[in-house]
């Protein structure tokens, strides 16, 4: 998805004190593999440094709600899915989404 998206999936992870390192190989190995799959490549994902701490934050990009919907329930179907949420549970502590919307301002057509 491109930076073009019409909703952005933003989402917040706490994690663990001291277990960010895990967290960061226990997404890449087991999650993204699949969120790849379904959800395309996302349009960023960050690590807090100021601010509140030990924190994730990602975006992923969708045309529209339908979309975001059923990209969602295929990933949740995966079987492959459930290794992610187990390996991860005891290192989130908290989690935020936010469904966003593109602000469409004339001055940034062009840009």
């Amino acid at each position: 998805m491109t930076l073009d998206a019409a909703i952005v999936d933003l989402r917040t992870y706490t994690i663990r004190l001291r277990g960010m390192a895990e967290f960061l190989d226990v997404f890449d190995r087991l999650a993204m593999p699949v969120q790849l799959k379904y959800l395309g490549a996302p349009l960023g994902m960050f690590t807090s440094a100021v601010g509140p701490l030990n924190q994730v934050v990602h975006l992923w990009g969708f045309d529209d709600m339908g979309q975001f919907e059923a990209r969602h329930a295929a990933r949740d179907r995966d079987p492959d899915w459930p290794a992610y949420l187990q390996a991860s549970a005891h290192l989130i502590t908290a989690q935020e989404n936010r469904l966003i919307r593109r602000a469409v301002l004339p001055s940034l057509a062009e840009r």
